[in-house]
């Protein structure tokens, strides 16, 4: 016989007798099983951490703020000095 047109068998690691057992199915649902659970974790340890807190209000918990800066307590960015003088009118004198 040519080996080149000789059908692989269908066990190729195992004899197919032992992977039509019943105990070969539960270790491979195992296996399936701690696979999607180590793919969950991997991905929840990508994602940015969720707190519920953040997402609840407690009763002990201020409904505003009380800082001396309030725009920057709330998360909104800072804004320009209005006093500050220009480039250009920095050295001028009024």
């Amino acid at each position: 016989m040519n080996p080149a047109t000789m059908a692989p068998p269908t066990g190729l690691l195992l004899p197919e007798s032992i992977l039509e057992t019943e105990l070969f199915a539960i270790l491979a649902t195992f296996v399936a099983i701690n696979t999607i659970m180590y793919v969950a974790l991997a991905v929840a340890k990508i994602l940015p951490k969720v707190y519920l807190t953040d997402w609840i209000r407690h009763r002990n918990e201020r409904a505003e703020t009380r800082s001396i800066h309030p725009a920057i307590a709330e998360g909104h960015t800072r804004q320009p000095l209005t006093n500050v003088p220009d480039k250009e009118t920095r050295g001028a004198t009024t």
